[in-house]
């Protein structure tokens, strides 16, 4: 049995920091600070994070037979991530992602989805696993339509389930029915937890306390991304915060997906909700001390100091 199964998206990465908002057309050539190529896709990040803090992790997921798709499977093996569940597409190229990082720490994405709308739950093989974790929902319609049955199926082996579906292109924010109910937790930030509320009942959210509220009532522990702001989760009628460390940001590209890695290592090791925030704060804020998603995501050794500095709080609902 591994610890953690992913089951999602992965691609290349370009990052580019200093470019303008709107960077001029007629074949001019516009200098940037900075160009990086690394490994992208938040599902196959949330694995290389997690194997970085001592998982036993593998990935599903799909990538062309491109050089692109070598770079892909050749990273995720160097960072120890099992990819015997991974599927190379015979046609279709694998998708790339383009990061124009802003000096404020908002950023541009601009991504080719290329074989991820192939990817299909049916090609996620049957394995022995603690939890299953899924990401990029909205970006893979034919494993989106499928991963309710797909969690429950892992559920009713005993494995805990996850998701964090990232941001919907689409605007629209619909999820399959049942499949909140076949989550143990769903991972969102402040903004898609607000979206994600809203589209559950068709009415705009604009509260985050309600959100919560909405997002726990459809079955799973929330756990909502707040930045620097640390996170906050809800659970049975308590809201459990988590705040720290402030950090200066060399990029902030994955620090989600090293908030998720933390948080399943924190929640497999104990199975305690606060300690889980606690590991995935720092682990998120550790993750940005680098250019890309996976360049500085800590060791266990790196994070455990740190989690003990995050700062807990309970307030009864």
């Amino acid at each position: 049995m591994i610890d953690l199964l992913v089951v999602g998206d992965a691609n290349p990465d370009v990052l580019v920091s200093g470019a303008p908002e709107t960077p001029p057309a007629g074949q001019a050539e516009t200098l940037v600070d900075s160009g990086t190529l690394a490994l992208g896709g938040s599902a196959a990040i949330v694995a290389c994070g997690a194997a970085r803090l001592g998982l036993s992790t593998a990935l599903a997921a799909t990538v062309g037979r491109d050089a692109a798709g070598d770079f892909v499977l050749d990273t995720l093996r160097a960072a120890g991530v099992d990819v015997g569940a991974c599927v190379r597409h015979e046609t279709l190229p694998t998708a790339l992602t383009v990061c124009l990082n802003r000096a404020d720490g908002d950023r541009a994405i601009l991504t080719a989805p290329g074989c991820l709308p192939a990817f299909d739950a049916a090609q996620v093989p049957e394995v022995s696993a603690r939890h299953v974790h899924a990401a990029s929902y909205f970006l893979q319609p034919r494993l989106a339509a499928g991963l309710p049955g797909l969690l429950e199926r892992f559920r009713s082996t005993g494995a805990s389930t996850s998701l964090d579906t990232n941001d919907d292109p689409a605007g629209e924010w619909r999820l399959a029915p049942g499949l909140l109910a076949a989550c143990d937790f769903v991972l969102p930030n402040e903004a898609e937890a607000l979206a994600l509320a809203g589209a559950l009942t068709g009415d705009p959210v604009s509260a985050l306390p309600v959100a919560l509220t909405r997002l726990a009532a459809a079955g799973p522990v929330p756990v909502v991304k707040r930045g620097g702001d640390g996170a906050v989760a809800r659970h049975e009628d308590t809201d459990v915060t988590a705040r720290g460390p402030r950090v200066t940001p060399v990029d902030t590209v994955g620090a989600g997906d090293g908030f998720d890695a933390g948080f399943l290592a924190g929640w497999l090791a104990k199975g305690d909700l606060a300690e889980a925030l606690a590991w995935a704060c720092a682990c998120g804020a550790l993750s940005t001390r680098a250019a890309g998603g996976t360049a500085a995501q800590p060791t266990r050794a790196e994070a455990e100091p740190a989690a003990a500095k995050i700062q807990i709080t309970r307030e009864p609902v």
